[in-house]
């Protein structure tokens, strides 16, 4: 049970720690204090470049911070929450409500600090996001994982075998 609960509160606190310096890191250099636009990483694959970013995920909702920033508190007292009730017993829970609430965390400090969540991970033909994001992403697929492909009991993966219908021979009526 501690081991469980220890690795949910590492991966919350790493969210947080990685994401906020990922964010100070370019702010200093691509950000608006920065000397560049655009950074770039593997060409026509990935860059970093600074986005302000007042909407939610995927930049829905622009400039609806003050709404969002009270949606983004009561997701996260909800999600410690249900991290406090269901996470100290089994692993994978708490790694995946760690993740979530550390990146929640990690995008509110954000909005309060500058009004917005800086956003610079940047592949073409999709939107661009940061290490907060990349973490709740994470945790909703570990999440979803162990609720739909777990036994909540055993919390050992459920494996269906395949149906096998059982054929009759030829020419049996019995």
């Amino acid at each position: 049970m501690r081991a469980s609960l220890a690795l949910g509160a590492l991966a919350f606190g790493l969210a947080v720690v990685l994401d906020q310096i990922s964010k100070w890191i370019v702010l200093e250099t691509i950000g608006p204090d920065g000397s560049r636009d655009v950074v770039t990483i593997i060409p026509s694959v990935l860059q970093f470049k600074f986005v302000r970013n007042t909407g939610s995920a995927f930049g829905m909702f622009q400039g609806n911070s003050d709404i969002l920033k009270v949606l983004a508190i009561v997701a996260v007292v909800g999600l410690f929450g249900y991290y406090v009730r269901s996470a100290r017993h089994d692993w994978i829970v708490s790694l995946a409500l760690g993740l979530q609430v550390g990146g929640a965390l990690g995008n509110i400090i954000d909005r309060f600090r500058h009004g917005y969540v800086v956003d610079f991970i940047d592949f073409p033909r999709f939107p661009t996001f940061n290490i907060a994001d990349s973490a709740i992403t994470v945790g909703v697929f570990l999440l979803m994982y162990a609720v739909l492909f777990r036994d909540p009991q055993t919390r050992e993966p459920v494996v269906q075998a395949p149906v096998v219908e059982a054929r009759q021979p030829a020419g049996d009526d019995a």
